[in-house]
C-alpha cells in the first residue's frame, strides 16, 4: 500500500502546479509531452530480451488504453463538465476496479466491491455540491470511459505481470508509456494544433516535472503498488487520493475546503481499507489473489 500512498501524495502536489502554471495551453498536446517524458525516463531500463514480443506488445495495448485513452477521454470531458463534476464523476472507479476484478479472477469478493462502495461515500462527502444539470450527460459518459480505462488498465497489467516473471517492473513499463505515448500523439494529430503551442520556459519544466515524476514515476509506482494489494484495497485507493489532494491545497496552496466533510471523507477511506484488508477479523489480506 505504501506506493499507492506515495503517488497519492505526488498527485496531489501535481494539481495545484497544473492549475496555476498550465492553464491555456492545449491540453491533449501537454498529456503527449508528459507522456514522452516518462517514456523518456524508463527507456534506459527496458529490456526488450527479457519480455517475448506477445507480451509486450499486450503491454504496449495496456499502456495505451490505462494512460493513453484514459487522458483523452478525460480531456474531452472538460468541454461538457465543471471541474468540480470532472473529480465527482472519477468516484466510480473503485466499483469498476472491484466488478472487474471480480470478472478476471473469476471469483466474487462481496468484501472488496463493499469497500469500493465505502471509498465512493467517503469520495462523495467531500465532492458533492448540488446536482449536476441535465446537459452534462456527453461528460459523465466520457468520464466512466476514462474511468473503465484506468481501472482495466491497472487490472491488466497485475494478469501480464505475472505472465513475464524473468523481467522487473522497470525493464517493462516503457513499453507501456511507448503504447500510450502513441495513442495520445494519435488523439492530437485531430485535436491539437502544434503550430500554436508555444510553452514558456517556465511551463516547459512544469511539464517535464509532471511527465517525469506525476506520471512517470507516479504512474510506475501505482502499477507497482497495484500488484501488491488485494483487488479491494486497490479499488478504495483509487478514491484515497481525492482527500490526500483536498489537504495538500489546503497546507501548501492556500485552497478552502469543509474540515469536518475532509475528516469524515478520510475516516470512511481507512474504514472501507480496513474492510478490504480484513483487519475486522485480524487477518491482512494484503497480496493479489491468484485465482
Amino acid at each position: 500500500m505504501f506506493y499507492l500512498l506515495l503517488t497519492s501524495l505526488v498527485w496531489a502536489f501535481s494539481y495545484g502546479l497544473i492549475k496555476g502554471q498550465l492553464t491555456g495551453l492545449d491540453a491533449t498536446a501537454v498529456a503527449a509531452l508528459r507522456l514522452l517524458c516518462a517514456l523518456v525516463v524508463f527507456l534506459p531500463f527496458l529490456r526488450l530480451k527479457k519480455i517475448p514480443r506477445r507480451h509486450a506488445w499486450r503491454l504496449a495495448a495496456i499502456g495505451a488504453v490505462q494512460f493513453g485513452l484514459m487522458y483523452v477521454l478525460y480531456l474531452h470531458a472538460f468541454a461538457h463538465l465543471q471541474a468540480y463534476e470532472v473529480v465527482l464523476c472519477t468516484i466510480f472507479t473503485p466499483v469498476y476496479v472491484a466488478l472487474l476484478g471480480s470478472a478476471l479472477e473469476h471469483t466474487w469478493q462481496w468484501r472488496h466491491l463493499a469497500a469500493a462502495v465505502l471509498a465512493l461515500i467517503g469520495a462523495g462527502i467531500i465532492l458533492w455540491r448540488d446536482a449536476p444539470g441535465s446537459n452534462v450527460a456527453i461528460g459523465f459518459l466520457l468520464m466512466q470511459f476514462s474511468n473503465l480505462c484506468f481501472a482495466a488498465g491497472q487490472l491488466a497489467w497485475r494478469q501480464e505481470r505475472r505472465r513475464v516473471p524473468d523481467a522487473g517492473e522497470a525493464e517493462m513499463f516503457a513499453l507501456l508509456y511507448a503504447g500510450a505515448l502513441g495513442a495520445t500523439l494519435l488523439a492530437s494529430v485531430f485535436m491539437t494544433d502544434w503550430s500554436a503551442f508555444r510553452p514558456s520556459l517556465t511551463q516547459i519544466g512544469v511539464m517535464v516535472y509532471l511527465g517525469a515524476v506525476a506520471s512517470g514515476l507516479g504512474f510506475f509506482w501505482w502499477n507497482l503498488g497495484a500488484t501488491r494489494v488485494n483487488t479491494g484495497t486497490l479499488a478504495v485507493m483509487n478514491n484515497a487520493k481525492i482527500p490526500v489532494g483536498i489537504a495538500v491545497s489546503l497546507l501548501f496552496f492556500g485552497e478552502a475546503a469543509d474540515l469536518p466533510r475532509l475528516l469524515a471523507s478520510i475516516a470512511i477511506m481507512f474504514l472501507a481499507v480496513a474492510l478490504a484488508e480484513n483487519w475486522f477479523r485480524g487477518k491482512a489480506s494484503s497480496r493479489p489473489s491468484n485465482h
